[in-house]
């Protein structure tokens, strides 16, 4: 698990090298893992659901992002949008909201549950699918990244519904395969201990896939990816990321960026679809979040620290941006849709 300082009041000076999607994944809090092992034969269909059978690891988590990696063979996956692409041996997909999608091999097959074929594994956590008609094998394994802050994280809401990373012949391919290499050994092992590492391993796989969307992306594109490769955008997040707790105007910022007021305010509303302060206090709630899930330290001390001098004026900013009390949320009173929404 990526761990994040106690007080967001003693963050040090962070200069351009500053590594923001490092820092926004550690607000977030990533837990992962390896929860199936399949091996399909062609003819076959599977849907993968939404919500998960009460027997399996996913079942109780409410913000879960999946992971495919296909080791051999091929097939087709299709979102419940429609969207559908034709994926083979080392293709990676990533879900980000673990919506409903359905994969399959070959024409009219009929689509099985996905809980209805899986079995436990030897290894704790894991199950196993061996389904199909005989033909063809298809081999993938599918892991789970569990965040504690979907809230208003813009990693996950900018990320396309359904990511595929097909790997090449450059450095950072070299990385993804060597790890998912890894994954699929330790899959097939299933020694004990080996959830540890494999938890390792895919929390490891997201923030390279990750930095490879990020670095992808055309020069029109739009969200918070893009930004990061702004260069008056991603300047002025830097700046926001390392002094959070300070009272930020769109002045000010626009001064520590090298631009004017109007400038930084087109190009955020341009990048992001939100005004500079809009982003700051966002962040402020994401860091404050973080903290009330965490932490028993007062809400007080947590307002104080995201830059609030007044906890009234905390409490409203976090409800307007959240949707709930800090109290709710630190009671884990808010439901799985409140919270996914």
């Amino acid at each position: 698990m990526i761990e994040t300082p106690p007080s967001f009041a003693a963050t040090p000076e962070i200069g351009r090298g500053h590594d923001l999607l490092a820092e926004m994944l550690r607000a977030v809090r990533l837990n992962g893992s390896v929860f199936l092992n399949a091996r399909f034969t062609a003819p076959f269909g599977v849907i993968s659901p939404k919500r998960f059978d009460e027997r399996t690891p996913m079942a109780r988590m409410t913000h879960i992002s999946i992971f495919h990696l296909i080791a051999s063979g091929s097939c087709t996956v299709q979102l419940a949008t429609g969207e559908r692409r034709t994926v083979s041996a080392g293709d990676i997909l990533l879900v980000p909201f673990a919506d409903e999608h359905k994969f399959w091999r070959g024409d009219g097959v009929e689509m099985a549950i996905a809980e209805d074929v899986i079995r436990p594994s030897a290894l704790k956590g894991m199950w196993c699918i061996d389904h199909g008609g005989g033909g063809e094998e298809t081999r993938m394994v599918c892991g789970f990244l569990e965040s504690s802050e979907f809230l208003v994280s813009p990693v996950f809401r900018t990320l396309p519904a359904l990511h595929v990373d097909r790997t090449g012949d450059d450095k950072v391919s070299a990385v993804l395969t060597s790890t998912v290499k890894q994954i699929l050994t330790f899959a097939d092992t299933a020694e004990p201990g080996t959830e540890i590492t494999l938890g390792r391993l895919m929390e490891l796989l997201f923030v390279e896939v990750l930095r490879r969307y990020a670095e992808r992306l055309p020069a029109n594109a739009k969200g918070w990816f893009a930004a990061l490769h702004d260069p008056l955008v991603g300047r002025a997040l830097q700046f926001v990321h390392a002094d959070p707790t300070r009272r930020w105007t769109v002045d000010d910022l626009a001064r520590e960026a090298g631009s004017s007021r109007t400038v930084l305010a087109e190009r955020f509303n341009e990048v992001l679809g939100q005004a500079p302060i809009e982003y700051v206090t966002n962040w402020r709630m994401q860091l404050a979040s973080e903290r009330i899930r965490n932490s028993t330290d007062s809400f007080a001390a947590i307002a104080a620290d995201v830059g609030y001098g007044s906890l009234p004026a905390f409490n409203r900013a976090f409800k307007r941006v959240t949707g709930m009390t800090p109290g709710q949320l630190r009671e884990g009173s808010a439901s799985p849709d409140q919270a996914g929404n």
